[in-house]
């Protein structure tokens, strides 16, 4: 079977682009690994409709249930190889099998590079963030610990400054800052400590702060991660010939979302712009239509 579109990733820009194209009554088969950023936060606060938060896996949940009522497929796998032959493309994943498809989306997304703290997972989006713009908010006027590496977490640290005074960063991995970080850090009156977290402090939800190599063990009921090189998932992208920025992101047309390869689009996190679950959705549903005008010609 050659489907209409094949969309890669079953996130939130993949999922409002399956919806948007199921609408238009065209057959599509979302393939998803059922990994990436969505799958983890536990709560977004920045949604219309959501004041007092929502889960990536409950938007998830909700978002295939209403695009499968639509006649959208979906199959769990992930995608090793994809190539163009003609108008078709093929697409094969690691399980061995392949499919077809005219149009391609892809909506692969980023994974943020974490510490490897398992009591730090439940905590991302409920007292853990990773995002200054989805959830400074969240922190204001209250203490905060940012959990990073050098300059990027100096740099996470100064910017939530703008929500509150109570700062302490910890260079985890005690990578070099730029010593005019250190003067703005100082200036800010915000803590610098140079040492390995060797435990995240949480119950449940709840972070509650860090015990550090040194044997201090710092408090605080909310933390920011900024580590630095995240995982932008554009390798298909590239076996494409898909144009990608220096920092891996896709370059697309900013009205149809298409990229430089014909019949390829790319939504969500995976482009270049701001990493928010609001723009995925607008992503995921601008592309679709686009699609849909393609696919009608």
């Amino acid at each position: 079977m050659i489907y209409d579109c094949v969309i890669i990733g079953g996130g939130i820009a993949g999922l409002q682009a399956a919806i948007q194209l199921g609408r238009y009554q065209h057959q599509v088969l979302v393939l998803d690994a059922g990994v990436g950023r969505s799958t983890l936060c536990r709560s977004y606060h920045n949604v219309l409709g959501y004041p007092d938060g929502v889960s990536g896996k409950y938007l998830r949940t909700i978002g295939r249930k209403q695009a499968e009522k639509l006649g959208v497929e979906f199959l769990f796998g992930k995608v090793e190889s994809v190539e163009k032959q003609g108008e078709i493309f093929f697409l094969h994943t690691q399980s061995g099998e392949f499919y077809q498809g005219k149009r391609l989306l892809l909506a692969t997304g980023v994974m943020d590079r974490l510490p490897d703290f398992p009591s730090l997972i439940p905590c991302l989006g409920s007292s853990v963030y990773v995002c200054p713009d989805c959830d400074g908010y969240e922190i204001k006027d209250q203490k905060t610990l940012v959990l990073g590496s050098g300059n990027v977490g100096a740099n996470m640290a100064l910017t939530l400054s703008y929500w509150t005074e109570q700062l302490i960063y910890i260079n985890h991995e005690q990578k070099p800052v730029d010593a005019e970080l250190i003067k703005k850090l100082h200036e800010k009156q915000i803590a610098y400590y140079a040492s390995p977290i060797v435990e995240c402090l949480a119950k449940g939800e709840q972070f509650q702060g860090v015990a550090l190599q040194n044997g201090e063990k710092l408090a605080a009921h909310h933390g920011f991660v900024a580590f630095g090189a995240n995982e932008v998932k554009s390798q298909l992208a590239k076996q494409l010939g898909v144009e990608l920025l220096e920092n891996k992101h896709i370059v697309v047309d900013p009205r149809s979302k298409m990229t430089n390869i014909k019949h390829v689009w790319a939504a969500g996190d995976v482009v270049a712009h701001s990493e928010q679950v609001t723009i995925a959705l607008g992503d995921g549903s601008q592309a679709a239509i686009w699609i849909h005008k393609s696919l009608i010609e």
